[in-house]
């Protein structure tokens, strides 16, 4: 957790220890952005409980500097100003909480956490929205078209959009795709912090040379392959195991 003021860290600190499903426990803890760029540079952690208002570095910066690193952390905002709500989910943040924290609140954002870092076997389907009836509702030129689910390949962050691509088509989606990782459920696998694929679409994982941070880098990381287009999609290496779990197991 990151957080300059001690009585803030000592409260999440005791609500963590509240929260039974799924628990959690703190590893490291830092005053400032530049102790929690040491200590993450050094260390591995599921989530990032994040302030935003901080001596030097601000949480909104540290947390798009986390989003530029290859297998970053989950984040999640704590913070008392509810203002930086939207430039949190422009970074794709699981949950954005304000103080004082309930401990409901916090138990849901790291049940999202949970659902992100290892998505569940099987799970029932959710209830609420398009995609629970099988579509997906996208913008073409001008219309509204229903997309089915099945048809979905994969869905990757493009700056302030979501490409959806199917066999035969590329559509542009305004939603999350946090908020389309939630309502899709188990048939989509997070293979990387900008892209969920279809389990049954993965046809092979390989290492290649994959994007790097910058524009115009490249380097040599995990791939897999997206059939039946034959796209290549980079995968974290925190996924690289459930990918080939998912290419074992046919899809679900």
């Amino acid at each position: 957790m990151v957080d300059d003021e001690m009585l803030a860290r000592a409260r999440l600190r005791t609500l963590l220890a509240e929260c039974a499903s799924p628990a959690a426990a703190v590893a490291g803890e830092a005053a400032h952005a530049g102790q929690a760029l040491e200590w993450l540079a050094a260390n591995r952690c599921d989530v990032v409980l994040l302030d935003i208002h901080m001596p030097g570095l601000d949480g909104v910066e540290l947390a798009r500097r986390l989003r530029a690193q290859d297998d970053p952390p989950a984040i999640v905002f704590v913070t008392a100003h509810a203002e930086h709500a939207l430039q949190a989910f422009e970074l794709d943040a699981v949950d954005y909480l304000t103080k004082p924290v309930r401990r409901d609140r916090l138990q849901a954002a790291l049940q999202r956490v949970a659902t992100r870092v290892r998505p569940p076997a099987a799970a029932a389907p959710p209830t609420g929205g398009d995609a629970d009836a099988g579509v997906l509702l996208v913008n073409d030129l001008g219309r509204r078209i229903r997309v089915p689910v099945s048809d979905v390949l994969y869905l990757k962050a493009e700056l302030k959009y979501v490409t959806l691509r199917t066999a035969t088509h590329t559509h542009v989606l305004d939603d999350s795709l946090t908020d389309l990782e939630q309502r899709l459920g188990p048939r989509f696998l997070r293979v990387h912090r900008n892209a969920l694929v279809a389990r049954g679409a993965m046809q092979a994982l390989e290492r290649r040379l994959v994007p790097g941070d910058g524009a115009d880098d490249v380097a040599e990381g995990w791939a897999v392959r997206v059939g039946p287009v034959g796209e290549w999609l980079t995968v974290s290496r925190r996924q690289v195991a459930a990918v080939k779990d998912a290419i074992a197991e046919g899809g679900l």
